[in-house]
């Protein structure tokens, strides 16, 4: 299980403005899907709740939120806040237009969102597009939108809040969207676990393993990760897509690649709250049951890549989920000695199969980024493919 402490050394100054922004939007019920961005936010609430299904819970997804928050809003009348990454606009495009609209059930949402990509302001390739986007996107879906930046001024949040408060009352949406940095100061929190085996560890035992297999691997840290492994070995990142954005479809990826070469051992790193937020596609492998296909999970029940705040992990059980969606084979393994023989055992067997790795949070603080472009990766890949 996951746990959290609050240092008794709080940061000050600009906290009042994370404490102010809360009080003037007035709510009691926060769910969404944690962000850098938010990072300050998502440390307020868990200093203020932890996950406490009366007034904050951590969604799977960004349309799950949406949905968390629709049930919030029909039993209390009153209005939930989901904060999430501006990459989750899109699953929460089908509940914003067919659930929460005013020309549907009129459910009235602030969505406070964090602004990756932002025009002008340098971030990594998967954010470009989405970042050039955000806006738009909300003005299409009919949101009206208030950037907050390092310099808005609290008084600014309160005349805008006055506007949005009208237009909640009238079934509408609203959202906050946050600019790079505009909410430091929180209280620190402390993200942990019980487990020892460490996630760059793991993915060096998994490279040992996979030798010239191609390797899809999920977002975040695992990627960054797993390319500096190769990076030190002097191996070809020929071998690797590395799946910077789309969380939590590198395992869809990996099984479109699996049909398609079926003599072909394929791989797939994943991570928790990753297989979380799309966990039908699980269910999909599963009943394909691709024999060349070895799905592994590494499992820190965390959010680690945006700040370390808790998955449902802890309370799932990914053994028997995949048993239960048609996986021949599932084991979990907390310990380097157990996963290097599962991972051979993998490797022999000719079946499906899903090794859940329980790990620790945490990564190197001098832990780099890809040096290569996504075009790059996806050409070298393919043309490895090619060849196979």
């Amino acid at each position: 299980m996951i746990r959290f402490r609050i240092p008794d050394r709080q940061i000050g100054g600009i906290r009042l403005k994370i404490d102010s922004l809360v009080k003037i939007i007035g709510s009691d019920f926060y769910t969404g899907v944690p962000d850098s961005q938010l990072k300050a936010l998502c440390d307020y609430l868990m200093s203020s709740y932890g996950i406490d299904p009366k007034h904050h819970i951590i969604a799977a997804n960004e349309g799950n939120a949406a949905a968390l928050a629709a049930g919030y809003h029909l039993a209390t009348g009153k209005f939930p806040v989901v904060y999430m990454q501006n990459s989750g606009e899109g699953n929460i495009i089908n509940p914003l237009a067919s659930l929460l609209n005013d020309k549907v059930y009129a459910i009235p949402v602030i969505f406070i969102i964090g602004w990756r990509g932002e025009p002008g302001v340098h971030d990594e390739p998967q954010h470009i597009y989405q970042g050039e986007v955000t806006i738009k996107l909300l003005e299409d879906m009919g949101v009206e939108s208030f950037i907050i930046s390092k310099d808005t001024a609290e008084e600014e949040i309160v005349s805008v809040m006055d506007k949005f408060n009208k237009a909640l009352a009238e079934g509408k949406d609203v959202a906050f969207v946050i600019r790079k940095g505009a909410l430091e100061g929180a209280p620190e929190v402390e993200y942990k676990n019980d487990n020892s085996m460490i996630r760059e560890e793991v993915i060096r035992h998994i490279t040992e393993a996979t030798g010239s297999d191609p390797v899809i691997s999920t977002t975040g840290k695992a990627s960054r990760e797993l390319f500096e492994i190769r990076e030190a070995n002097g191996q070809s990142h020929k071998y690797d897509l590395l799946t910077v954005g789309s969380m939590g479809h590198a395992s869809s990826i990996a099984l479109g690649v699996a049909l398609q070469k079926p003599e072909q051992r394929i791989w797939c790193i994943d991570g928790d709250g990753a297989l979380l937020m799309h966990m039908g596609a699980m269910a999909v492998i599963g009943s394909n049951k691709p024999s060349n296909l070895i799905h592994v999970v590494i499992n820190n029940m965390s959010h680690e890549s945006v700040g370390g705040m808790p998955t449902v992990a802890s309370d799932a059980d990914v053994v028997a989920i995949a048993r239960s969606c048609g996986y021949p084979n599932a084991v979990s393994v907390d310990s380097y000695e157990d996963l290097d023989k599962e991972l051979e055992k993998a490797k022999s067997m000719n079946e499906l199969s899903l090794i859940e790795v329980k790990c620790s949070i945490g990564a190197r603080p001098d832990l780099g980024r890809p040096t290569t472009s996504a075009l790059e990766n996806k050409k070298n890949f393919m043309d490895y493919l090619e060849t196979l």
